[in-house]
């Protein structure tokens, strides 16, 4: 099973010139291992790009994307590595969300398709990390 990042289907969505081909390819692959995944955290970053709840539903049916609910070990996670991050001079308000999305990758031991490598990395380090 594949979790993945908003920017991966964002890159779809807007149909990103410089990273479009390299995210449907890496849908298409991690569709033929097992099922592809996304948070609640990815659904709602999603939907800021979508008109409408049916475009969001469209997209992801279209992708054949379902969503699954976070576990609470992750939640408790997510807070506490962002709350590690921000004791080491993080300043960045705006990370918590991918925090939440590398503890579920990581809580319920899933592959992550994303583009943002160093944060994931660095701050989960047991994620099979699927990028570019």
């Amino acid at each position: 099973m594949t979790l993945v990042d908003t920017n991966v289907l964002l890159d779809l969505v807007t149909n990103d010139p410089v990273w479009f081909a390299w995210s449907a390819h890496e849908l298409d692959r991690a569709a033929t291992r097992g099922p592809v995944l996304i948070s609640d955290i990815v659904y709602a970053e999603m939907s800021v790009r979508m008109a409408s709840i049916e475009a969001v539903e469209a997209a992801l049916r279209d992708a054949d994307i379902s969503l699954i609910a976070m576990p609470r070990a992750a939640l408790f996670l997510a807070g506490k590595t962002f709350q590690r991050y921000r004791a080491i001079g993080g300043t960045r308000p705006n990370v918590l969300p991918d925090f939440f999305i590398g503890a579920h990758a990581a809580v319920s031991g899933l592959a992550l398709l994303t583009r943002d490598v160093r944060r994931y990395r660095h701050y989960f380090p047991t994620i099979d990390l699927i990028t570019p």
